[in-house]
C-alpha cells in the first residue's frame, strides 16, 4: 500500500468513525489511572519550564486535549481526520483544533513546551516513523518535553508489528527501538512505563509510554 493510500485510508476511515470513536473513548481516562498519572507528570514538567503551549498530535475528538488543559497547560489538537476535528471543536469550542499531518506539520520550528502523543503512531508505516520524530523534536522548543503513548512490545528484533485494526492498518512498536529513533532525532529519553498485556482486554498489547526531553 503507497504512503498515499494509508493517509487517505487512516483519514476517511476515521471521518466515518468519529462519533462511535467519540462515545466508545470519551471516558477513557478515568479507566487509565497510570496514564492520567504519566500525564500529571509530563505536565508539570512543561509548566515548570514556563512555556505552557503544547500540541495534541493525533488529538481525535478531543476529550483528551481537554484534560491536559485541566492540568494548568495550553494545548491546541490537530488530527488528520477533519470529521474529527470537527466534533473536537463543537465538543470543546475553547480549544483550538487544527488538520494536519504528524510527518508535515503547519508548526514554527522551536515554539512549543510540550508535544503530547496518544495512541497517534500506530497508522504511521514504519519506514515514515522516522520523519514523525523528527517533527515532534522540530517543533518543540529546547528544554519542551515529549511524551509519547503507544501499542508496545518489548522485543527489539524489530520495530513494529502490524496487527488488526476496525480503521485502518496499524502496528506495535519496539518500546526499545522507539527510545532509540526519539534519541536519534534529538530526543533524550527520561523515563518509560509499561503497562502488562493482560491490561489490555482487547488485544492483550503491551502500552508503553516515554517521557523525553529536548536538551537547551
Amino acid at each position: 500500500m503507497s504512503e498515499r493510500e494509508t493517509t487517505r485510508r487512516t483519514r476517511e476511515g476515521y471521518d466515518a468513525f468519529a462519533e462511535e470513536y467519540y462515545e466508545l473513548f470519551k471516558d477513557s481516562l478515568r479507566e487509565h489511572p497510570l496514564d492520567r498519572a504519566v500525564m500529571g507528570v509530563f505536565a508539570e514538567m512543561v509548566r515548570d519550564g514556563g512555556n505552557l503551549e503544547i500540541a495534541d498530535l493525533g488529538c481525535g475528538p478531543g476529550h483528551v486535549t481537554a484534560y491536559l488543559r485541566e492540568l494548568g497547560l495550553a494545548p491546541f489538537g490537530i488530527d488528520l481526520a477533519p470529521e474529527m476535528v470537527a466534533l473536537a471543536g463543537r465538543t470543546h469550542p475553547e480549544i483550538e483544533y487544527r488538520q494536519g499531518d504528524m510527518t508535515a506539520l503547519d508548526l514554527p520550528d522551536g515554539g512549543l513546551g510540550g508535544v503530547y502523543s496518544r495512541s497517534s503512531i500506530i497508522h504511521t508505516p514504519p519506514e515514515r516513523i522516522g520523519e514523525v520524530f523528527a517533527e515532534f523534536s522540530r517543533v518543540l522548543a529546547p528544554g519542551g518535553h515529549l511524551l509519547l503513548g503507544f501499542q508496545a512490545h518489548e522485543d527489539t528484533s524489530q520495530l513494529a508489528w502490524p496487527f488488526d485494526h476496525k480503521v485502518a492498518p496499524a502496528y506495535r512498536w519496539s518500546v526499545g527501538r522507539v527510545a532509540d529513533l526519539l534519541r536519534q532525532n534529538g530526543l533524550e529519553e527520561i523515563s518509560r512505563s509499561i503497562e502488562a498485556p493482560w491490561k489490555d482486554p482487547v488485544r492483550g498489547f503491551h502500552y508503553a509510554c516515554i517521557l523525553a526531553l529536548k536538551p537547551r
